[in-house]
């Protein structure tokens, strides 16, 4: 493994990961709520009386914030070398890994880790065994 040292980008990816740690900080002090995206997502199915409102405010801001940086920086380009059965497919199987696993990876990685609960420690540990193995398999196995 080596790095593109010309496209490093080690500031601009403290400065998200220290936003990303200051919203959810801010978001569960003000609200009392974790932000974990596949719970937020999975209570627009189900929403409880006046639970439905910042849900979908939350769902819009992750939606509509690519379309505003557009305005002022272009968007990187997004290449995915997979055809649109086998997105669907990784996409299913992320949504059940998901509810299996009681949350995403924002919610036991960022949020969850952060809360110090064992639960997330684990399922964190989990996500990032099973993307080892994927990673070593696909690189090294299949070729």
């Amino acid at each position: 493994m080596t790095i593109d040292w010309a496209n490093f980008t080690p500031w601009s990816s403290l400065a998200g990961g220290v936003l990303i740690g200051l919203a959810t900080a801010l978001f569960l002090l003000v609200t009392g709520r974790i932000a974990g995206i596949s719970g937020i997502v999975g209570g627009l199915f189900r929403p409880a009386k006046g639970d439905i409102g910042w849900r979908i405010a939350f769902v819009a801001g992750l939606v509509l914030a690519p379309a505003v940086f557009s305005l002022v920086a272009p968007l990187p380009v997004v290449r995915i070398d997979a055809g649109s059965t086998l997105l669907v497919l990784a996409g299913l199987l992320v949504g059940l890994g998901s509810r299996y696993g009681s949350g995403c990876t924002s919610g036991h990685g960022v949020c969850g880790l952060s809360r110090r609960s064992p639960r997330s420690l684990v399922a964190t540990a989990a996500f990032m065994l099973a993307g080892f193995a994927t990673v070593f398999v696909a690189r090294h196995l299949l070729g």
